[in-house]
């Protein structure tokens, strides 16, 4: 995908861009940010469904479409630019890569098929107090019970951490670092909502309070590692989605809006800036997709190619979300412009799994500078 595009990856961007453009227009995505709703369970079913969506990045023996991060990338840059309202990003991209990652064949038969096929969400919750996939700051303790485990602990900043049936849960066992399952409505799960700037993507606190739970079997760091690239990239193409539409609406009210007898698009200063906004988001485009090509291959270069990507993206977002908001003037900064909703999905965004000055970091200690 370095060198281009497929077709087949060409149509399923388009086939991905009409659905959710029929099925998940501003209008609703505000109807349901406004309501406190997850999802519109309806349109989830289509996309399990009708499109696979939910198993796009699952392997065929367990009901999925068997494809990767390329692919994955691709959808979620759809899902960016319609601003989904819809536990995807957490299901798919958290937890669906957490246990394709894996190497449990009882958790993977179990519970990517479920996934695949719409019938349950979930989400992943690694460090305790930021959000992060950061096993150095997992802090939850994991207590043998009999056969089975109990956990402890208290994660915040966790995606769609309300709603989520099943939680992937990051603890510290007797011997290391451990990745357990966990359903989320078992007893001694308390969850509550955090206040959250993004409308459009909920937060929650999850306590955990003794909780049973069912180990995966395999090294932790190793598979919170490789997934950590795999969220970031993804995240990344989320980004680059939500971008490039805040770049399209502003340059659309720039055709239209007109002073001293002109379209203000026409003046140079407004050109030469859409302009630079333009190679921010075709420079992301390229890093989002170089990254994710060489994630699934398993490219030595790509947790730096990784945290490149997710470093640029996240700066590149805001940036073309503060100008849409500038270019339309007075309107730009009321509630009933759309503008500002993606501003605060870029703001939130930007710090949810990793500022970018977290994977500039990351990218000199790869690099070895």
């Amino acid at each position: 995908m370095i060198g281009g595009l497929t077709e087949e990856h060409e149509e399923l961007r388009e086939t991905a861009r009409r659905f959710l453009a029929d099925k998940c227009g501003l209008s609703q995505t505000r109807a349901l940010a406004e309501a406190g709703a997850s999802r519109d369970d309806a349109v989830w079913r289509q996309m399990a469904e009708q499109l696979m969506l939910q198993g796009i990045a699952i392997p065929e023996e367990y009901g999925g479409a068997g494809f990767g991060p390329v692919e994955l990338a691709l959808v979620l840059q759809e899902m960016g630019r319609a601003l989904v309202v819809a536990p995807y990003f957490s299901t798919v991209a958290l937890a669906g890569q957490a246990l394709t990652t894996c190497r449990d064949e009882r958790a993977r038969a179990h519970w990517l098929p479920r996934i695949a096929d719409g019938s349950i969400t979930a989400t992943l919750a690694v460090a305790d107090g930021t959000g992060e996939i950061d096993a150095r700051a997992v802090e939850t303790v994991a207590a043998r019970d009999g056969e089975g485990w109990r956990l402890s602990g208290t994660k915040r900043f966790v995606i769609d951490g309300l709603s989520a049936d099943l939680l992937i849960v990051a603890a510290n066992a007797d011997d290391g670092l451990g990745l357990f399952l966990v359903d989320g409505s078992s007893a001694g799960v308390q969850r509550e909502a955090l206040p959250n700037l993004d409308l459009t993507r909920p937060l929650a606190t999850v306590a955990l309070d003794r909780v049973d739970a069912v180990r995966i079997e395999d090294d932790a760091a190793t598979v919170v590692a490789k997934v950590a690239d795999l969220v970031a990239v993804a995240l990344a193409a989320e980004q680059v989605g939500g971008a490039s539409a805040a770049l399209e609406m502003a340059v659309d009210y720039l055709k239209l809006r007109e002073q001293f007898g002109r379209p203000i698009g026409s003046f140079q200063a407004i050109k030469h800036r859409c302009a630079d906004l333009l190679l921010e988001v075709e420079s992301a485009v390229n890093a989002v997709n170089a990254a994710a090509s060489l994630l699934a291959v398993g490219d030595p270069e790509g947790p730096i190619a990784a945290s490149v990507a997710a470093a640029w993206t996240s700066r590149a977002y805001t940036h073309v979300t503060k100008e849409n908001i500038q270019f339309h003037g007075g309107i730009g900064f009321t509630w009933e412009h759309d503008a500002h909703l993606f501003l605060r999905r870029a703001k939130t965004s930007e710090l949810l799994l990793g500022t970018p000055a977290h994977h500039r970091a990351r990218v000199a200690e790869l690099a070895g500078i």
